[in-house]
C-alpha cells in the first residue's frame, strides 16, 4: 500500500478519485507530457491511465505512486517502480509549470530517492531522462545521481540512464 509521505512543502499520498481532473490536467500540458513516456496522449488516455493507477497498480500494490500536493492543491505525480531498463527502481516525478523553478522538483525527487533507501531497502535509485531535457538531468546531477548509459529509442532519440548509489550518511528530506 503507497505510504502518505512529507517535505518540507510537499505531501504525497496516494490518489483518490477525485483527482481525476487534474491528473488529466497535469498530463494534458504538453510541457509537462512531453517529457513522460511516449510523451503527450489523447485526454481519453491519460483518463485510462489514472484508471489503471486504481484498478491496477493500487489493486494489485504493483508500486508506488502518488499525488503530490502543495498546500492542498495537485502539483504533480511522482512513481518510483521497477523498470526493465536497468533490472531495478526508477523514480519518475512532474510538476505543474506553475511549481516549477522554487526547488519543488528538487524536493520531490529527493523524497522519493530516499524513500526508495529507506523503506525499500535500494542501495540504487534509476532515473531515465529524454536527452534533451536538460532541467532534469542537472537536477538530479545536484542530487548526486550519476550518467550511466544512453539508451537510443526506436524513434531515433537517445534516454540518459542514471544511477544514485546509496552512501553511508545519505539524508531522508522525509519527515512523515
Amino acid at each position: 500500500m503507497t505510504p502518505t509521505l512529507r517535505t518540507e512543502r510537499l505531501l504525497l499520498e496516494p490518489y483518490v478519485p477525485a483527482d481525476e481532473e487534474g491528473f488529466v490536467a497535469l498530463f494534458q500540458d504538453t510541457s509537462v507530457s512531453r517529457w513522460m513516456g511516449d510523451g503527450p496522449a489523447s485526454e481519453a488516455a491519460d483518463r485510462a491511465l489514472f484508471g489503471r493507477i486504481f484498478t491496477k497498480v493500487y489493486a494489485q500494490d504493483l508500486f508506488d505512486v502518488w499525488a503530490v500536493r502543495r498546500d492542498g492543491l495537485l502539483v504533480g505525480h511522482a512513481e518510483i517502480k521497477p523498470t526493465d531498463v536497468t533490472g531495478g527502481h526508477e523514480i519518475i516525478y512532474a510538476l505543474a509549470p506553475a511549481a516549477w523553478g522554487s526547488g519543488l522538483g528538487t524536493e520531490l525527487a529527493e523524497a522519493i530517492t530516499a524513500y526508495g533507501f529507506g523503506t525499500l531497502g535500494l542501495t540504487r535509485v534509476y532515473a531515465t531522462v529524454a536527452a534533451p531535457n536538460t532541467a532534469s538531468l542537472a537536477l538530479l546531477d545536484r542530487i548526486g545521481f550519476e550518467h550511466v548509459q544512453d539508451v537510443e529509442e526506436d524513434d531515433g532519440s537517445t534516454t540518459r540512464v542514471l544511477v544514485r548509489r546509496l552512501a553511508a550518511g545519505d539524508p531522508s528530506p522525509l519527515t512523515r
